[in-house]
């Protein structure tokens, strides 16, 4: 007899690789840097809201997170009605996909990019289109415009781009979009925006009201340091938010994770002053990496990326960082990525690269 079986492209799905801890090393105060996690603790005041939130879990929550609606609608001046909340950006962009695609479609990013993109295609039974980023690890934006065909039904473009942390212009997402045809939807996952520090940076919420086919994805995870909660949230225009609240998990947002990103926007000088430090520990690693003559590409988030030539190679590199207790993220066989951490991690790390051969 067999067994019940799963459709074959859910069958053929990648497990997720998250961010491993750091092996402990007697004497040694391990670090992890894998998963591009805030290394800083709830804004002050945060975990207050959490506790007292915790005394309600035993009723459900508001189904319609209306706190939430309100508090972000109110933060970035967007009507209610053109947000969606969900379990983090990547639930966002299950449901985006499952919304948007069926067996016959095509989803076009860059690669590598993001890992959930090709699992999420696979899940709704799609293909996806890879465009390989350049030699500096950016979208060939050119490229990917010329991937686009009559199957074509969404479009990721990540920026700041996880793991190679450049960052599309303004100007050039406009070119982009400009030759996307209106019914392919555009994303631009933005989940490292606040990090952004460059000229002519997206102004997201400015490109979604402009065009009725672009979609913005944020998330409490990473500059708020809300990464356990699982709060992501979309600007989107009315009817395409509406179709991403219809295909979200009932109760998904619980009443502590509402209740601590509610309190974080109230937080928000807090907020960037915390981001402001962060980013100068970034800039302090780039440019300790680049003295010890390491080539790097502009580090746009809140981690930095290291282009490689073969998986030995990565691993080499993960495992010089795990004696040295820092755990990083290797993306075998073109890269691996290390996270910002705790001013002593990077120290050790700016370190750590001085010694280790460039090959």
């Amino acid at each position: 007899m067999t067994t019940p079986q799963p459709r074959p492209s859910v069958a053929a799905m990648p497990a997720y690789v998250a961010g491993k801890p750091p092996a402990e090393r007697p004497g040694l105060v391990t670090y992890k840097l894998s998963s591009n996690e805030n290394p800083y603790p709830p804004l002050d005041g945060v975990l207050d809201v959490a506790a007292e939130a915790a005394g309600r879990v035993n009723r459900y929550p508001d189904a319609g997170n209306t706190e939430l609606y309100d508090a972000l609608a109110q933060a970035y001046d967007v009507p209610a009605e053109e947000l969606a909340l969900s379990t983090g950006a990547v639930a966002l962009i299950f449901q985006l996909i499952s919304a948007y695609c069926g067996p016959d479609d095509e989803v076009v990013f860059a690669w590598r990019s993001f890992e959930a993109y090709p699992i999420a295609v696979l899940a709704a039974g799609a293909t996806a289109v890879k465009v390989p980023v350049t030699a500096s690890g950016e979208h060939d934006l050119e490229a990917m415009a010329a991937a686009i065909t009559e199957r074509t039904k969404v479009v990721f473009v990540c920026s700041p781009n996880n793991p190679t942390g450049t960052s599309v212009t303004q100007t050039e997402l406009d070119a982009f979009l400009a030759k996307v045809p209106e019914h392919v939807l555009v994303v631009v996952d933005e989940a490292y925006a606040e990090f952004v520090r460059m000229d002519d940076a997206i102004d997201g919420i400015a490109t979604y009201r402009s065009r009725s086919n672009v979609v913005v994805l944020r998330t409490f995870s990473k500059a708020y340091g809300l990464a356990g909660f699982r709060v992501g949230y979309a600007f989107a225009p009315a009817p395409i938010a509406a179709t991403l609240r219809a295909m979200a998990l009932p109760f998904g947002v619980n009443v502590v994770a509402q209740a601590t990103a509610v309190a974080s926007l109230e937080r928000q000088a807090e907020l960037l002053a915390r981001v402001d430090d962060l980013i100068t520990e970034r800039t302090r690693v780039v440019e300790g990496v680049r003295a010890a003559g390491w080539d790097i590409p502009d580090a746009q988030g809140n981690f930095v990326w290291f282009a490689f030539d073969s998986a030995e190679r990565c691993e080499e590199f993960a495992a010089a960082a795990d004696e040295a207790g820092l755990m990083v993220r290797p993306y075998p066989p073109e890269g691996v990525r290390v996270s910002i951490g705790e001013p002593e991690a990077n120290t050790r790390f700016i370190e750590l690269m001085g010694r280790f051969s460039r090959g």
